[in-house]
């Protein structure tokens, strides 16, 4: 395992991360009135194009998963389309699955739909970024020792991370504390943010700390 392939995935995290930073700090200057709890709406909207926006941007930087095959202009076109249905598909399932969850089925459906957009930004546009519309490499990479590369690495630590810190963001919203953070869905979406950036950083100081028991293999 190269250094210098883990010193890129390093900096790709961390601006990933500060993204998210500029994406609450940043739109206070140029909005007013902003902030994340009382324009949440506002700043699910605005943290979901700021990640989305650079995640595609480093992708076509550094690409991790290049193909060495030349494709072309339409099988582009082709896949970029697919991609778009793939995450509209993945901003419908992840709108259901919260409802299932105990979300509001009727109300709130924009705060809800808003959040699904929130964590198909954290997850799935990670892997339509990283292996395409490609549904085999999605179950293989999300699958034990399926991971081929330090990138799809991360991919499961950080996508992991911000399921789970979605789920932990609902603890505390049926609890009587009467706090302005516990009105749905800002505790989840802040959650799952924290649970995102927390990925970033533990996903390359992991694959750091264990890089000589990690093998990766061509699949």
């Amino acid at each position: 395992m190269r250094e210098a392939e883990v010193r890129r995935l390093l900096a790709a995290n961390l601006l990933c991360a500060l993204a998210i930073v500029l994406a609450t700090l940043g739109p206070a200057f140029l909005l007013d009135g902003f902030s994340v709890l009382g324009t949440h709406l506002t700043w699910l909207c605005v943290c979901s194009v700021c990640v989305a926006t650079l995640n595609i941007i480093l992708h076509l930087v550094f690409k991790p998963n290049q193909s060495p095959k030349r494709r072309s202009f339409g099988h582009k076109i082709s896949r970029f389309l697919k991609c778009c249905i793939y995450f509209f598909m993945s901003c419908i399932l992840f709108h259901a699955i919260i409802v299932l969850y105990g979300a509001p089925l009727i109300e709130l459906v924009t705060e809800t739909f808003l959040f699904a957009v929130l964590l198909s930004t954290f997850t799935t546009l990670q892997c339509l970024c990283l292996l395409g519309p490609n549904i085999q490499a999605w179950i293989r990479v999300f699958s034990k020792n399926g991971a081929v590369s330090i990138w799809e690495s991360s991919l499961q630590i950080t996508s992991v991370c911000s399921i789970l810190g979605a789920w932990f963001g609902a603890f505390p919203i049926p609890l009587d504390w009467d706090r302005p953070w516990q009105v749905w869905p800002i505790s989840c979406s802040l959650g799952a943010t924290f649970g995102y950036m927390a990925g970033l950083i533990i996903a390359p100081l992991w694959i750091h700390w264990n890089r000589k028991q990690l093998t990766y293999k061509s699949r």
